[in-house]
């Protein structure tokens, strides 16, 4: 990776380091373009590397099954054949137009100077809910994100939420844990039918219209978690568990990018079938974007990206073609 000078001059600045991200960038070097990609997270792959990076993701074309981890890294490398300039850990907090370009000013002082901007940004920052009774527990085995299985072997692992993440992490963890349990507030769920299905039929218990009233452990920062109480009902009961992790969700925010005057509806940005915002040189590709009909799936990302830079190569040179030829054709 490269570091980055005061000023970056680039064809397409891709704003967003995940999965879409990364195949704009190869896409854009494919179509001969100097590619540059920001990122407010330290590490490529964007939500997948920060959340989920052991998890077994099945909607990728060609993929019967991929972990996050070698997916991404499987991106990179193949981004890397554009050799993109990485802007990593710094936020993208102005953008102008100019005639022949936009110019996005990040918070480290950096000024990039592009033919054509492609958002990436998936649901921009995004912070996890915390949870009602977590105290000062967290690091202290609480925990919102599981990187690894490794830490959770032989452990009596409670998993709060209903959602997609909860029920991933409870397939995962079921066989490396001594015992997993999943606490939701509601007796309904909001996961994959499929996922609920399989960890119904596992070993880990599911206890609704619940919720996680205390955790407890010895006090000090060198204590960690013994035990939860579990309220159902206005009855309380307290269970062994050494490790927590609380999957409520994320509260999202798209962050400067609303000051930008692109058209945002419930914080995503709207697009045209070229995936063109209402700013002229800026497009948007993957789950940050609203048209109708959209699903948002990372495999529609990937053509939303190619669909980007094709329309982005034509605003940046009017004598290009929308569609480049097949890749497999050869030069």
């Amino acid at each position: 990776m490269t570091s980055s000078p005061r000023l970056v001059e680039v064809d397409i600045l891709i704003i967003g380091a995940g999965p879409t991200g990364l195949f704009a960038a190869y896409y854009a070097g494919f179509r001969g373009h100097r590619v540059g990609v920001v990122d407010s997270l330290p590490e490529l792959g964007g939500q997948i590397t920060a959340m989920y990076p052991e998890k077994q993701i099945l909607d990728v074309a060609g993929f019967p099954s991929v972990k996050g981890r070698d997916l991404v890294a499987g991106l990179v490398a193949q981004a890397a054949t554009a050799e993109p300039t990485y802007l990593l850990d710094r936020t993208a907090t102005q953008l102008t137009s100019t005639d022949d370009g936009v110019v996005v000013g990040l918070d480290d002082g950096t000024e990039v100077h592009a033919g054509a901007v492609l958002i990436t940004a998936g649901i921009g920052k995004f912070s996890p809910r915390p949870l009602p009774a977590q105290g000062d527990w967290l690091g202290r085995g609480l925990e919102f994100f599981v990187p690894s299985f490794a830490p959770y072997a032989d452990k009596d692992v409670v998993i709060v939420g209903g959602g997609d993440s909860a029920f991933d992490w409870a397939v995962h963890l079921e066989p490396v844990a001594a015992s997993v349990t999943l606490v939701h507030r509601r007796d309904a769920f909001r996961a994959h039918e499929r996922t609920v299905q399989q960890v119904r039929d596992s070993s880990v218990e599911i206890i609704t219209k619940a919720e996680v009233s205390a955790l407890n452990g010895p006090a000090g920062d060198e204590g960690s978690v013994e035990s939860v109480d579990i309220t159902v009902g206005g009855e309380t009961t307290t269970r062994p568990c050494q490790a927590v992790v609380a999957a409520l969700g994320f509260i999202a925010d798209l962050g400067p990018l609303q000051q930008w005057g692109i058209e945002v509806v419930k914080r995503h940005v709207v697009v045209n079938p070229a995936m063109q915002t209402n700013l002229p040189r800026v497009f948007a590709a993957g789950d940050i974007t609203e048209y109708a009909g959209k699903v948002r799936l990372i495999a529609v990302g990937f053509g939303e990206a190619a669909t980007a830079v094709n329309n982005a190569t034509v605003a940046i040179d009017p004598g290009a073609k929308v569609f480049p030829g097949h890749s497999s054709e050869g030069p």
